[in-house]
């Protein structure tokens, strides 16, 4: 259960994801913090990322990744085919009006909870914010699902809350690495439609955790999605929320994992 004592909620976009998709399993994963064995070959995309994101990160604070890459054919591809393709994100000789942070940390806190973002890498200037984010699983999203993703929401949105730049002049743009041997991107811009339309949904969904929080300290569980939605199937906590039926329905189940899309890429 979790202690009444807590008085902030720190949530990251993945949190919000999955409060979006299955309260239950937010319960499960968060309040509960329950453990879940992880598919070795989804764990190796992971910690291929994770090298991606910190070879990222070194090369942006000016630290020495030849060794880096001599030592990884694969990361050598991705950095390669990522320099010719975009060159300007590899510049980073700028006048002293431009700001780069690779891994920039923000927050922002509404009412009881604390959200916090993590750019893979900002450029501002007076004028205008990018915010840049790297995608090392082989297939693209599609832009309507990109757009509906909490990630792309927040990311943004927090920036507008967090920064006087006009809403205009706010963009959020998805890197990926790895899109069938060529590097591709899916480029966000901002307005005060979208601002609005994510204030409201992104108040609502709190307003809601906050009630089911209160329920939750009484041991009243947090929603289920309704069977007829059939994802249950693929999730790990099918057992725990009595959404198996029979034995050859837990093996079918053991043998789904989460898509590529829905690792979590650590943040370092």
């Amino acid at each position: 259960m979790l202690p009444t004592s807590t008085k902030i909620l720190r949530l990251s976009q993945g949190h919000l994801n999955l409060l979006a998709t299955c309260p239950r399993k937010f319960q499960h994963s968060y309040l509960e913090q329950l453990n879940t064995p992880i598919d070795p070959k989804h764990e190796e995309y992971q910690i291929l990322g994770s090298r991606f994101h910190l070879l990222m990160q070194q090369r942006e604070m000016g630290l020495p990744i030849d060794n880096l890459l001599q030592a990884d054919s694969q990361l050598q591809s991705w950095m390669t085919d990522f320099s010719n393709i975009s060159p300007e994100i590899f510049t980073t000789n700028i006048d002293n009006q431009t700001f780069r942070e690779s891994e920039h940390y923000r927050t922002l806190q509404i009412g009881d909870y604390l959200l916090t973002v993590i750019y893979d890498l900002l450029i501002a200037d007076q004028n205008q914010a990018q915010i840049l984010d790297w995608k090392t699983y082989p297939q693209p999203s599609k832009r309507a699902i990109l757009a509906r993703n909490w990630q792309t929401r927040l990311y943004i949105y927090v920036m507008a809350e967090t920064s006087n730049y006009l809403l205009e002049n706010i963009s959020m743009t998805y890197w990926f690495v790895q899109s069938k041997g060529q590097t591709k991107n899916i480029k966000f811009l901002y307005n005060e439609t979208e601002h609005q339309k994510t204030a409201q949904e992104l108040n609502q969904l709190l307003n809601n955790l906050t009630n089911w929080v209160k329920d939750y300290e009484y041991n009243i569980s947090l929603p289920q999605i309704k069977e007829s939605q059939k994802i249950c199937e693929f999730c790990q906590y099918a057992v725990r929320c009595q959404r198996q039926k029979n034995q050859q329905q837990t093996i079918d189940i053991d043998q789904n994992f989460p898509s590529l899309e829905n690792i979590a890429e650590v943040s370092l």
